[in-house]
């Protein structure tokens, strides 16, 4: 193993892990509760360290290679930041933030970084969990900096803002910048969907891409007690419909050569949608089309994380 090493923890369908190997990272060992996400990883990079176990489960010293590591990385669930936050104690999603943090104490990384909604950096509800956040990490030694970027900018066609938390040892903190946009353009859902939409024979591929040409709303994986794979509330459907998609299920297939791009809107297969996430097109997915598709809308962008991994590496490097 060679370069900057990480562990990562609530790892998912790997999009942030991806994100950080594109950077520079080698995986050290990466954790999720759920099966199928670990499947994923495991299907993707049979020689990373993937462990199936819940974050609060974990204990460190049973995992020694996790010490003293470069990065501790974290894309936990999202946690709530409507004015009903303020009672979240007992929420799986709060423990686990709090327990990513806590790892800390054990892990002893140069650099932390956990990724989540907006609402981590910007909500007055989240405020007393930003103050436990705050205290923990300085105990350690670590300073802080808060940020929402937006994974248009860098490339992916969504706009979809993620909440950043960076934490570095005093000594590599004033090095570090938080990343910059990488596109001076968005992509668009046409552009980033334009050869797939017409790998069937679909002559109405083109025309359809050319009209698709804004970035997508933002991609909702839902909660695992909800039923079957859709692009996300009303209001949702709505934007995906100005861009020609039926938001109300994915397909199986992408449109065929009868298909009648004038009577329907098209459905997106899930496939399409990990492109609109930043996935490359050879990362696959496990499970069934709901589960694939959760773990999509679950993720955090690959190009995202290859961003926020470089300037996390700058600053390490300069006082390597």
């Amino acid at each position: 193993m060679s370069g900057l090493r990480f562990l990562d923890v609530c790892a998912g369908a790997g999009g942030l892990a991806l994100g950080l190997e594109q950077a520079g990272f080698d995986p050290v060992l990466l954790l999720d509760k759920k099966q199928v996400a670990c499947e994923t990883l495991r299907r993707n990079r049979p020689d990373w360290d993937v462990l199936q176990m819940d974050l609060l489960d974990f204990v460190p010293t049973e995992h020694p290679q996790t010490y003293d590591v470069d990065l501790l990385s974290a894309g936990p669930p999202r946690v709530k930041s409507s004015a009903t936050a303020a009672r979240t104690e007992t929420d799986e999603e709060r423990q686990l933030l709090e327990a990513a943090v806590l790892l800390a104490h054990a892990v002893q990384p140069r650099a932390l970084l956990i990724e989540n909604v907006p609402g981590l950096v910007e909500a007055e509800a989240l405020a007393p969990l930003r103050d436990f956040i705050r205290q923990e990490l300085e105990h350690l030694g670590y300073r802080l900096r808060w940020f929402v970027l937006n994974a248009a900018d860098f490339g992916v066609p969504q706009d979809r803002k993620q909440g950043v938390l960076v934490a570095l040892k005093e000594r590599y903190f004033d090095l570090f910048r938080p990343p910059v946009p990488t596109v001076e353009n968005h992509v668009s859902v046409g552009s980033a969907l334009r050869v797939s939409m017409a790998a069937r024979g679909w002559a109405g591929a083109g025309a359809w891409a050319d009209q698709a040409s804004s970035v997508a709303p933002t991609l909702v994986g839902g909660s695992d007690n909800r039923g079957g794979a859709d692009l996300g509330p009303t209001g949702t459907k709505k934007a995906w419909a100005r861009i020609g998609v039926n938001g109300g299920s994915l397909a199986d297939l992408v449109p065929g050569p009868d298909q009648d791009g004038s009577s329907d809107m098209i459905k997106l297969t899930v496939p399409q949608t990990a492109l609109l996430q930043g996935f490359p097109a050879d990362w696959h997915l496990t499970g069934g089309k709901t589960l694939q598709y959760r773990q999509i809308g679950h993720a955090s962008p690959p190009p995202v994380g290859k961003a926020l991994g470089r300037a996390v590496a700058d600053a390490l490097r300069v006082r390597s």
